[in-house]
């Protein structure tokens, strides 16, 4: 993934092999798999990594993450940076997806995917957290 956004927020702990993260502004509490040492506790700017199990663009709706507590199994939100095989959304939180390579795992139905489309991600599990 040739992407990395950066995103700010808090350090909250560990949750068994997970960190913590709060994203600024929001009252998400991701579980995220550390990728590269276990980031201290308190501020921090982070890259959060996510590989897509499925990709859809859609027509409308807010920006999101769910589940708001554990491993994030799902974003949408506006992408803020698209290449070939990855994307960058702003969902809440600054979240670098790595897109299906399978047939059918992008679905266009409400246009292609490029700066300003709306996109509802299905992650495959172990989204990362790295520092920034």
């Amino acid at each position: 993934m040739s992407l990395a956004h950066a995103t700010k927020g808090t350090v909250l702990g560990t949750q068994g092999s997970a960190v913590v993260f709060q994203p600024l502004n929001t009252t998400y509490n991701l579980y995220l798999q550390p990728a590269n040492g276990t980031p201290a506790e308190g501020p921090a700017a982070v890259v959060v990594k996510a590989t897509a199990r499925k990709v859809y663009t859609v027509p409308s709706g807010g920006l999101f993450v769910s589940p708001i507590m554990g491993p994030p199994k799902t974003f949408q939100g506006r992408v803020i940076d698209a290449k070939d095989d990855s994307i960058t959304l702003d969902c809440g939180v600054i979240v670098n997806v790595k897109l299906p390579n399978i047939a059918g795992g992008v679905e266009l139905a409400c246009g292609p995917i490029s700066v300003g489309s709306l996109v509802n991600v299905i992650a495959v599990a172990g989204a990362t957290l790295e520092k920034a």
